[in-house]
């Protein structure tokens, strides 16, 4: 094994000083030679370690005995001794050369001799890494499941069928968002991208979003490709994917009949290793070539894949939450590019980063013109302070009389919908004498009312036993604030007689996935509203500003994207109904239904202020000592920095500004900078793990800057 480019990272130099930021990739290499065994080259494995260290993300060689050499082929798992233990690898390259001036290690064992490893995701690994400043081995871990031997091995006894020829489909459908070219583009093998805004479905206007992306699906296959849909929750995977395959066997009735259906596999972590790893195989082994998952299916190994969708990409479920943090859009992006596969960016709501891809000409835009827009949705009510006073007292009321009534007329057809921002009975309590927040005693997390005179603890889920105020020395709480469990008690009480149904993660129940066509109201949190069957008759969106007006970054953007799918819930001659003071600029976007008009303002915007996605953006996380560090390399390379600040990370509350204090500040680089701020962040990485430093949080492009 050689040394790390020839130098030893841990031995200070004559001046005593340790090598330079950068030294580890600017030293020479050793010289290249043949591994020689008895006159013969003998084969080498070059091997990434499966090791989240920084510095140890390169490739090192080992000799491939002649046992394994059959065995140990490229994108293999391998054992071997590193450091004096045994580690797991990958092998990424075979070769009869190496660098290392001394006698060669054997691999110790092949964990399987299947390669899961193929050419196409490799790239794709180096390619996440780079840009995120991450290490390849955290990217592989997100692109390969854990092995299930034992599935493993009935999979591969299994006998492939050809692939299915299928002939390009009609623009039926797609034509009202000016799309036909973007399906003739696919069935003819290019590599098309796309961002797609869909409106709901109505039967004799516009087809189903989903009836749609099947269309998209056979253009690919006809070319003689695969597809890939990604999207936030696995539910949804299982939603989108029967209704893929049944619209695939529904146009396979006019195909040839002697072809076989075509598989579509979906790719989650829920069921369990083994059904995740199976689907894994048949996607690798070319038994499928439609895949439908969540975010770590981004990497899902399709053969020849031809396209690419996310749907729905401002979801931060979308965001891996792990290193090295990337989002499944940008994963896909990436592959677009590397493999030459179209993509596609969809949902009935526009984000930001997708309005970037449009603006930039890397991807054109698919929506519906004006009429049809406001033919399809149903009309958003946004009351301002002229309607609430003609209400009198009411018109003060988190739900005034004027929703009551419409609720009441609605429940007469059928159900009514109320989005409600937060979940449990009351998110937010405060002292009742001097109005401050608590705190959990035990975490320092903050403290919720789940049932009356039930105080817990959101973190820890603790009850603060004898809890008294820090400030002013009272114990006792009172409400701030209605969630779903409280919200639906109210409407109980204002409409005796009528069901009302409580949707969300932290219910008892969990998330309801539909309702029927009879009268009740159905009170959601954002994300876990029911389908009714036909539609729901009435929607309230209630605390307009607890979304809309929170002081991050895309909070309008995020807003718009709940409120709108909770809307296209709704039948197009509902009341729709927004309460709660929202930003006047959101119920505007939400009103005239102009996603993209709201996402191009918000892009300008954030160019004029030097943010993500205009600007690349990195932010740290660590001690002060190291954040510093890495700023002032930043800044000594002309990049902007901003920071660093004592903030809470997760659960833990910093201490006083100090070399002891977690602390976080953001680089930000123009767009074409971003590549070099990415490499500058990367090397820093490197050489402060290889002097076994404590380590900073790197996250570039994220979704919350502070």
């Amino acid at each position: 094994m050689t040394e790390v480019s020839g130098i030893d990272v841990n031995r200070a130099d004559h001046a005593g000083r340790r090598p330079a930021q950068g030294a580890l990739l600017a030293a020479p290499a050793p010289a290249e030679h043949i591994v020689d065994g008895e006159g013969v080259a003998s084969p080498v494995a070059r091997v990434l370690l499966d090791s989240p260290l920084p510095h140890l993300d390169r490739l090192f060689d080992y000799l491939v005995p002649p046992d394994l050499d059959g065995a140990a082929a490229v994108g293999t798992s391998v054992t071997v001794r590193f450091g004096g233990q045994d580690m797991r690898g990958w092998v990424w390259e075979r070769g009869t050369t190496t660098t290392h001036p001394g006698r060669l290690a054997s691999l110790r064992g092949v964990v399987s001799d299947l390669s899961l490893l193929t050419g196409a995701t490799m790239a794709l690994t180096e390619a996440v890494a780079t840009r995120s400043a991450g290490v390849r081995s955290d990217v592989v871990r997100l692109a390969v499941p854990p092995r299930h031997a034992s599935t493993e091995s009935a999979e591969r006894d299994r006998l492939a069928s050809p692939p299915r020829q299928w002939r390009p489909p009609s623009a039926g459908g797609w034509d009202a968002y000016h799309g036909a070219g973007f399906l003739d583009a696919l069935a003819g093998g290019e590599t098309p991208r796309a961002v797609w805004t869909a409106l709901p479905g109505r039967a004799g206007l516009v087809r189903e979003w989903t009836s749609l992306l099947a269309d998209a699906v056979r253009a690919a296959l006809a070319s003689g490709r695969g597809a890939l849909v990604v999207v936030a929750t696995a539910t949804h995977a299982e939603t989108v994917a029967t209704a893929l395959k049944n619209e695939l066997n529904r146009a396979s009735a006019r195909e040839p009949e002697d072809v076989r259906d075509e598989p579509v596999v979906v790719l989650t972590a829920e069921g369990g290793p083994a059904r995740r790893y199976q689907a894994f195989l048949q996607v690798l082994l070319g038994f499928a070539r439609v895949v439908v998952g969540t975010r770590a299916a981004a990497f899902a190994p399709v053969r020849d894949l031809g396209l690419a969708v996310v749907w729905d990409d401002g979801d931060n479920r979308l965001d891996e939450r792990h290193a090295p943090y990337t989002h499944a859009r940008t994963v896909l992006a990436l592959r677009s590019g590397l493999e030459g596969a179209g993509l596609l960016v969809a949902g009935h709501s526009r984000s930001v980063e997708a309005q970037g891809y449009v603006e930039r000409g890397w991807a054109e835009e698919l929506t519906a013109v004006r009429s049809l827009r406001r033919a399809a949705v149903a009309r958003v009510q946004a009351p301002g302070a002229p309607e609430m006073g003609a209400e009198g007292a009411s018109g003060m009321a988190r739900i005034p009389s004027l929703a009551h009534r419409a609720v009441r007329d609605a429940l007469v057809h059928g159900p009514v919908l109320v989005q409600v921002t937060r979940a449990g009975y009351a998110p937010v309590v405060a002292c009742r004498r001097c109005g401050r927040v608590p705190r959990c005693p035990h975490c320092g997390g903050p403290l919720s009312m789940e049932r009356a005179r039930e105080i817990t603890c959101r973190w820890c889920a603790r009850e603060p036993a004898g809890w008294t105020c820090p400030a002013c020395g009272g114990d006792q709480v009172r409400m701030r604030g209605s969630g779903s469990t409280r919200t639906g008690e109210e409407l109980g009480r204002a409409f005796p007689g009528t069901p009302v149904v409580v949707s969300g993660a932290r219910e008892s129940h969990g998330v309801i996935e539909s309702v029927d066509a009879s009268p009740r109201l159905v009170v959601a949190t954002p994300g876990a509203e029911p389908v009714a069957d036909g539609g729901y008759r009435a929607v309230l969106l209630l605390d307009g500003a607890l979304l809309s007006a929170r002081p991050e970054l895309g909070a309008g953007a995020e807003a718009l994207r709940r409120w709108t799918n909770a809307v296209v819930l709704a039948r197009a001659d509902a009341r729709v109904i927004l309460l709660g003071d929202p930003d006047p600029s959101v119920v505007q976007a939400l009103v005239r239904w102009d996603h993209a008009g709201y996402a191009r303002e918000d892009l300008h915007e954030r160019a004029d202020l030097h943010l993500p996605p205009a600007w690349r953006t990195a932010r740290l996380d660590g001690r002060r000592s190291g954040v510093e560090a890495l700023l002032a390399q930043a800044e000594s390379e002309g990049f902007e920095t901003l920071g660093p600040a004592p903030v809470e990370v997760g659960r833990a509350v910093p201490s006083a500004p100090g070399d002891g204090a977690i602390v976080r500040a953001l680089i930000r680089a123009p767009v074409d900078r971003g590549r070099e701020l990415a490499a500058v962040l990367r090397v820093g990485q490197r050489e402060r793990s290889a002097h076994r430093e404590e380590p900073v949080r790197v996250e570039l492009d994220p979704t919350v800057l502070w």
